[in-house]
């Protein structure tokens, strides 16, 4: 059965019916048993309210300044917006990206789409090859069930097509595809050369269950990136748009898809894409950059092309991840109780910024995380700084990606503690 809007409004409400129960890290013992709507009534305050350590938290202001950001910046560049949901896999935030303007959400495997279009998402952009017969018989279903669903998915070469074509026949509305042009040599996934890239479409042209709908890739993977040579790849992907819509492959559309666009280059992507010339048809200029609606303490906050562009406003880490020293064993080593399994490290250590303490909050001065351990923080501090068995640290987070896949269910706390509703993650 297709997803339709009623049946995902109705599952995005059914997420408070969810009973709070031992699954889920960090939530008050005493609330088992609650609803998550019941629980989140009663807004209770995270430091005092019997959440046990470690405890993931987002931002309540944060989160919304960021949603609202991107969506400013989207219209103010004339780029229509496809935030990639594998960030979060959570579908009251793909909900909120779309109530702020969002096209639909990009996703990465079928897994993350069938959890999307349970939950009501209408339009989906799938940056990868689809060649699981399973998969593709399940996405067909689902677009000959019902007219309103869009998906559109990455074909990068012709044996992808060959299988893809196997598993589609007998459907009946063919599957949107765009050909992936490489970032480089390599790079990762992508058809190396624009000749490829013809042969790919010839491909697609040749069978009744694809249509050949734009062009797509990732910037990201650009080697050894810079401003110069991700606009350089840019242009080479707005090309072969401009080569296929002179060779007529586009006919009997209404629009030409032409996206790119990862966490790390948005600004190269809307330089480039507001050169695109004009084409036969409108062009969709899909922007799919995601990491951006909880951003970080790391990785992205070292690299987000607000940092180049400044007067286009700045994002704000919204997570933050809460321990309790367990260990003081000596005056310049302590452990907390987070470790691998609570913290993103795939690019860096969560980095520690407050100390929580009987006599208040404060800087974290002369504390920093040098390893983690599976259950363990490996805590470092400088000569004279006090710290305390018992004492709560808070701590940035690097990369999102791998932040939201550890908790099933995210506090968000309002700037005064105050715990005003839960996110739901399905991984």
């Amino acid at each position: 059965m297709a997803a339709d809007s009623g049946t995902g409004a109705e599952r995005l409400a059914a997420l408070a019916d969810e009973r709070v129960d031992h699954r889920f890290k960090g939530l008050p013992p005493d609330a088992d048993g609650l609803t998550v709507g019941e629980l989140a009534a009663q807004r209770r305050n995270l430091f005092s309210g019997g959440f046990t350590t470690p405890v993931l938290a987002l931002s309540a202001e944060r989160l919304d300044h960021n949603l609202r950001l991107m969506e400013t910046y989207s219209v103010r560049h004339g780029l229509t917006f496809a935030p990639h949901g594998k960030t979060s896999m959570a579908p009251q935030l793909f909900q909120r990206q779309i109530e702020h303007g969002a096209w639909g959400i990009t996703l990465a495997v079928p897994h993350q789409v069938r959890v999307a279009r349970a939950f009501g998402v209408q339009r989906v952009f799938l940056a990868n090859e689809v060649v699981d017969a399973a998969a593709l018989k399940w996405v067909s279903s689902q677009l000959d069930a019902d007219p309103g669903f869009r998906f559109v998915c990455y074909v990068d070469s012709v044996r992808g097509v060959e299988l893809m074509d196997s598993a589609l026949r007998g459907a009946v509305r063919p599957v949107d595809v765009v050909v992936e042009l490489a970032a480089g040599e390599g790079a990762r996934t992508g058809v190396r050369t624009e000749a490829e890239c013809a042969a790919v479409a010839d491909a697609v042209a040749g069978v009744d269950t694809l249509r050949l709908v734009g062009v797509a890739g990732y910037e990201g993977e650009v080697p050894d990136a810079d401003s110069e040579r991700v606009r350089g790849w840019l242009r080479r992907l707005v090309a072969l748009a401009v080569d296929f819509d002179k060779d007529g492959r586009f006919d009997a559309l209404e629009e030409i898809v032409v996206s790119a666009g990862g966490s790390a280059w948005f600004d190269a992507v809307a330089d480039v894409f507001a050169g695109i010339p004009e084409l036969s048809l409108p062009v969709l200029k899909l922007l799919r950059s995601g990491a951006y609606v909880s951003h970080d303490d790391g990785h992205y906050r070292k690299i987000t092309p607000f940092n180049r562009v400044p007067e286009e406003g700045t994002l704000q880490p919204a997570f933050r991840l809460w321990a309790q020293v367990v260990s003081r064993p000596s005056a310049e080593q302590a452990f907390a109780n987070a470790g691998k399994r609570d913290a993103a490290y795939d690019l860096d250590l969560p980095e520690v910024q407050v100390v929580r303490s009987d006599a208040g909050e404060r800087p974290a001065d002369g504390v920093a995380v040098t390893g983690l351990s599976d259950q363990h923080a490996w805590i470092r501090t400088d000569e004279g700084v006090e710290l305390r068995v018992g004492d709560w640290v808070g701590m940035g987070l690097s990369h999102p990606c791998t932040s939201f896949d550890k908790w099933e269910l995210i506090p968000v706390v309002e700037q005064d503690g105050t715990v005003v509703d839960y996110i739901r993650t399905y991984f």
